[in-house]
């Protein structure tokens, strides 16, 4: 619940009928002993202006849900953002999001609230999430005065702490290449969380292999493959 309701106080520029939907979203999935086949996972990834996640904008959102061990194909979010005066930038050259696209996107606070609406009471999934973490947060903050606290689980991470036989792979086209998952549209966001999804499939297999059954289960290995990580780098 957004704490500003608390309070009585709507933020400016919200209409009673946004501030109500902002009111009744659902608190965030905590890293506890949910078992991992009964948590909801949304798998997001984020097209934006540009790298800066101070300055930059996002475009558009891409997700797919995880739950019960399956991608819910049926479940899917996709929308494109309004945003004023964009323009074409090197970015815009990767992700083919066109200005025409952006000038008939969807009011960015109408955007995020369906989009937090959609997620629920979930785990976010994504490859490098600190970028994906950190635009949401700001788009959420700047647009709803909202706290993003649901928890983001990083595929970059998760990947080669289960499977270290991937070796120094980084990317996520040479983690898809590593594990055989097809990307139809590279830097599409549905298109790359569906083939996120896909690799968080592997993985919470190779997870369970390990023993790993509950969230807390995971986010324990993953603090602890942090510090041996951390060590290592501190050593060379």
């Amino acid at each position: 619940m957004n704490p500003l309701s608390w309070l009585g106080i709507r933020r400016r520029g919200l209409s009673p009928a946004q501030q109500q939907r902002l009111d009744a979203l659902p608190a965030p999935q905590p890293l506890d002993d949910t078992p991992l086949d009964d948590c909801r996972f949304v798998v997001v990834d984020l097209e934006t202006s540009g790298l800066n996640v101070n300055r930059d904008r996002i475009l558009s959102v891409g997700a797919v849900v995880i739950e019960h061990g399956l991608i819910e194909l049926g479940s899917q979010y996709e929308c494109t953002l309004y945003q004023e005066n964009h323009r074409v930038t090197e970015s815009v050259l990767i992700h083919g999001i066109a200005p025409s696209a952006v000038a008939d996107g969807v009011a960015p606070a109408d955007a995020l609230l369906d989009f937090m609406d959609f997620a629920g009471t979930c785990i976010f999934v994504a490859f490098h999430a600190a970028f994906d973490h950190r635009m949401l947060q700001r788009g959420l903050r700047d647009e709803l005065g909202h706290r993003l606290r649901h928890r983001f689980v990083d595929v970059a991470e998760l990947a080669p702490m289960l499977c270290p036989a991937g070796g120094r792979r980084q990317s996520l086209d040479e983690w898809q290449q590593h594990f055989k998952v097809v990307n139809q549209q590279r830097h599409h966001a549905a298109a790359d969380a569906l083939a996120t999804a896909e690799l968080m499939l592997i993985l919470l297999s190779l997870a369970r292999r390990e023993k790993l059954e509950t969230l807390a289960d995971l986010d324990s290995r993953l603090r602890h493959w942090r510090r041996l990580r951390q060590a290592r780098i501190g050593a060379m």
